[in-house]
């Protein structure tokens, strides 16, 4: 970028209510399974509209003013059920169960045999996307040690092992993304806090192995999970200083809506921070230009402007679209002004 406090997004944006019946994704835990009920498009002209949602959501991020921009993970029924499903070893047909991060169970991808990713899954996705923006694009893939969580496991029989073979998968998914024309290549891995005992003993090994061998721009995304969904939020990273030891270079994280100490920020110098500074729950206002501009200054009592990105919490694609706009165009008029304090350029 040519400025200080660049703006992204986590990845999501809303699904226009054309294409998917929002009422019937907002009243359901994220799938883990495949979700075809939630399209209100036919199969055969599926793609199409989802390719026209896309370009809504690239040109609203554009005139919000948006630097770093995704495609809005428009064609995904939730962040990672999209590539989980496309894998090899998944048994979809016959799911199984695991216990979400809020305690529920909930059907998840059966693994029946070795996890081999047999095609690229996202890259048309981000070859269309290059094709329709100039600005820089990141494209989220979900994170090794995530899946790991959100699979019934009846064939490894070992989770750190699991992990390793979906790591495996995602390097090689990540190698082609950047091959079509991604600049960033970002890993998302909330489980890290619904399930820090477990990631203390091989998530960091499995994400390092994800990105074994990478030479582009990489981010982890790690949050409470939407705050649509996940209502009891602690105060605290349960599980942040150690991704000190991830090959990421840039760490992505939440703060806004329950107001993280962002002291923890001193304990990854050597990284790039995303510092989420929108609030996403339901009931959030759009906040005005100075209250952004305050979160934006407390980051920056804890890490350098020139290591520092702006984004939301999370991702948005449960907020209403205007909703959505508004507060990422009050995002970037939030950095303008603080980048003027500061004489960080354009």
């Amino acid at each position: 970028m040519t400025h200080l406090l660049p703006t992204t997004v986590v990845g999501s944006y809303p699904q226009p209510d054309w294409l998917v019946d929002r009422a019937m994704l907002g009243s359901r835990l994220p799938p883990r399974t495949r979700a075809l009920e939630v399209w209100r498009v036919p199969a055969n002209v599926l793609e199409q509209a989802q390719d026209d949602a896309t370009v809504v959501a690239i040109r609203d991020m554009e005139r919000a003013g948006i630097d770093i921009i995704t495609d809005g993970e428009v064609r995904r029924e939730s962040y990672s059920n999209r590539f989980a499903t496309a894998l090899e070893g998944m048994d979809l047909d016959n799911p199984g169960t695991a216990l979400d991060r809020t305690g529920h169970p909930n059907p998840v991808p059966r693994v029946v045999g070795p996890i081999r990713r047999i095609r690229p899954v996202e890259v048309r996705d981000v070859t269309f996307l290059r094709a329709n923006t100039d600005r820089p694009i990141k494209a989220t893939l979900p994170g090794p040690f995530t899946m790991s969580q959100q699979a019934q496991d009846d064939h490894y029989h070992d989770e750190e092992a699991l992990a390793m073979a979906l790591a495996e998968a995602v390097n090689a998914e990540v190698r082609d993304l950047f091959a079509a024309g991604a600049d960033v290549v970002q890993l998302d891995e909330p489980y890290l806090q619904a399930r820090s005992e477990k990631a203390e003993r091989f998530a960091i090994k499995a994400i390092n192995r994800a990105l074994e061998g990478i030479t582009g721009t990489t981010a982890l995304h790690t949050c409470f999970g939407y705050a649509h969904i996940v209502h009891s939020r602690p105060n605290g990273y349960p599980f942040l200083e150690q991704l000190a030891e991830v090959s990421a270079n840039q760490i992505s994280l939440e703060s806004a809506q329950q107001k993280v100490d962002l002291s923890v920020l001193r304990s990854l110098r050597d990284k790039t921070l995303i510092v989420g500074v929108i609030d996403l729950a339901d009931e959030s206002p759009v906040e005005d230009v100075e209250t952004i501009a305050v979160r934006i200054r407390n980051a920056l009592e804890f890490v350098d402007a020139g290591r520092l990105i702006l984004a939301p919490d999370c991702g948005m694609k449960y907020l209403p679209r205007r909703k959505a706009f508004e507060k990422l165009a009050v995002l970037a008029r939030a950095a303008a002004k603080v980048r003027a304090e500061i004489g960080g350029g354009g």
